[in-house]
């Protein structure tokens, strides 16, 4: 199991434009040839936007990302024609296949927070395609085919425990709180690459949310 904090995390973004990135993976500017990626996972970003900030009309592809917002409000369009709204508790998908440009705003008048992922694709190219899963229930796996994984969102209160998957390499990121796995403890923030994940479970220290990723082998 490799730990990485939270503040070990690159900085990015343009603070004079009120945007704040916190990147787990090498990514952009910041070339970290020993960082590249775990398994299919490429980006784990933690994205802040102050009110008005945002990415403005850019492009993606052969990438599929999946984005959980913590708290605030961001207000999406894509060149599929999708504008959408997403929530705390919603998770969005974006399959970026052949080619897709998007917008990423926070249109609030309170801050944004969001935690996003990128995933190699299985097979390249494609037809872009857009899903927002509202509410999405504790414990319910939320699957990627086009990557080949799965997300479990966790939500748990102190002492309570979850079973951490051992199909194949699991990727945690808490999201928020506290818990303790394998004799370490992780804060909000704070992630774990987990190769052998078999008979592991994080225990909730104080309230705590958690991103569980199931990945490929």
């Amino acid at each position: 199991m490799d730990v990485r904090r939270a503040g070990e995390r690159y900085h990015g973004g343009d603070p004079k434009d009120g945007i704040d990135s916190r990147h787990a993976f090498s990514f952009g500017p910041h070339y970290d040839p020993g960082n590249l990626r775990f398994g299919a996972m490429i980006a784990c970003n933690e994205e802040r936007l102050a009110p008005g900030a945002g990415f403005d009309e850019h492009p993606h592809s052969h990438t599929e990302i999946v984005t959980w917002v913590v708290e605030g409000e961001l207000t999406h369009r894509d060149s599929g024609g999708h504008e959408t709204t997403v929530r705390p508790g919603d998770l969005q998908h974006l399959s970026a296949a052949a080619g897709v440009r998007h917008i990423e705003r926070n249109d609030g008048d309170t801050p944004l927070v969001f935690i996003q992922t990128w995933l190699a694709p299985l097979t390249p190219g494609g037809t872009p395609s857009y899903a927002l899963v509202q509410g999405i229930a504790d414990a319910t796996p939320y699957a990627v085919p086009g990557a080949g994984a799965l997300v479990h969102v966790r939500r748990l209160a102190p002492g309570e425990r979850t079973v951490v998957p051992d199909t194949g390499p699991v990727y945690v990121h808490v999201v928020r709180g506290h818990v303790r796995l394998a004799g370490e403890e992780l804060r909000s923030g704070d992630s774990a690459r987990i190769t052998e994940p078999e008979g592991l479970e994080a225990d909730a220290v104080a309230p705590a949310e958690l991103l569980l990723w199931e990945l490929p082998r």
